[in-house]
């Protein structure tokens, strides 16, 4: 997911991720601008991770709970492909130090 591979946006991401946030609340918690959080905000609503909902004349953001489900059951994936591949070396470096002992 390189969505979360800028490190401020992945501060904006877990910021929102503890506990829902105005913009203004996650500015003052990261050392960017206002229209850099934005920005960063954005970005995690079109990668369909974060939402946002209108409360006076605030907009407070929360983790969409769709498309995390989303980025978990791609990590998941991931990690079972990562595990078989890492199995399947474990089990032909078996075979093959066991086929030199003959």
């Amino acid at each position: 997911m390189t969505v979360l591979a800028d490190p401020t946006r992945l501060a904006v991401f877990e910021l929102v991720a503890a506990q829902p946030r105005s913009v203004a609340e996650i500015t003052r918690l990261v050392p960017v601008s206002q229209s850099a959080v934005l920005q960063h905000l954005k970005v995690l609503k079109e990668a369909d991770l974060v939402l946002s909902k209108t409360v006076g004349t605030r907009n407070i953001y929360h983790l969409d709970p769709i498309g995390v489900q989303r980025m978990r059951e791609w990590l998941d994936r991931m990690w079972d492909a990562a595990l078989t591949a890492f199995a399947d070396e474990i089990s032909n470096s078996k075979e093959k130090s066991d086929g030199n002992d003959h």
